[in-house]
């Protein structure tokens, strides 16, 4: 089995810029490099044969490039206790479509729905009840912003779960028109 997601990645500046943010907070699990993304969408375990399909349907998308932006920092909370930190991307008309054409493929295929909103993001920190405030980090980044990016491609990833996070793998680039 196959644990996957689709998701861009951001170009090296940006990513430079989100990693100098990542301090501050004790006990946040901060993300490195490696793993900074923007998930499309998440799919979750999968076999091989199911995996190829999911590639093979990626591979028909035809999309336009287009930019997309950093906007903001906020937090996740699941079951009232905070979960991660997150950098916002500024949502546009593109990127919604995009995301919108990679669910409707993967519900052709079988898949269940994303049953959660959409909301562009790529996580800075895991939280658990260890972390310390969260408070002046939000305050501090509230106005998080940087020149648009382009968008010329994204990836079809693998997540292998470890005991110091997740790794993630590109198994397959998909470039935009």
């Amino acid at each position: 089995m196959m644990r996957l997601f689709v998701a861009i990645r951001p170009p090296k500046p940006v990513r430079e810029q989100l990693l100098l943010l990542m301090t501050g907070v004790r006990s946040a699990r901060w993300q490195d490099d490696s793993q900074l993304h923007l998930t499309l969408r998440f799919i979750g375990e999968v076999d091989h044969n199911r995996a190829e399909d999911i590639g093979m349907m990626l591979e028909s998308i035809r999309f336009p490039k287009f930019e997309i932006a950093l906007e903001s920092v906020g937090m996740f909370e699941r079951n009232g206790r905070r979960s991660a930190l997150w950098a916002g991307i500024a949502m546009s008309e593109p990127l919604t479509r995009l995301q919108h054409k990679i669910e409707n493929g993967l519900q052709r295929l079988g898949l269940e729905p994303e049953h959660r909103g959409f909301l562009p993001h790529i996580t800075l920190a895991r939280l658990n009840s260890s972390t310390g405030p969260t408070d002046d980090f939000l305050a501090d980044h509230a106005a998080l912003t940087g020149p648009a990016f382009p968008v010329d491609h994204f990836d079809l990833i693998e997540s292998r779960l470890g005991s110091k996070g997740a790794r993630y793998e590109s198994l397959a680039r998909y470039w935009l028109d």
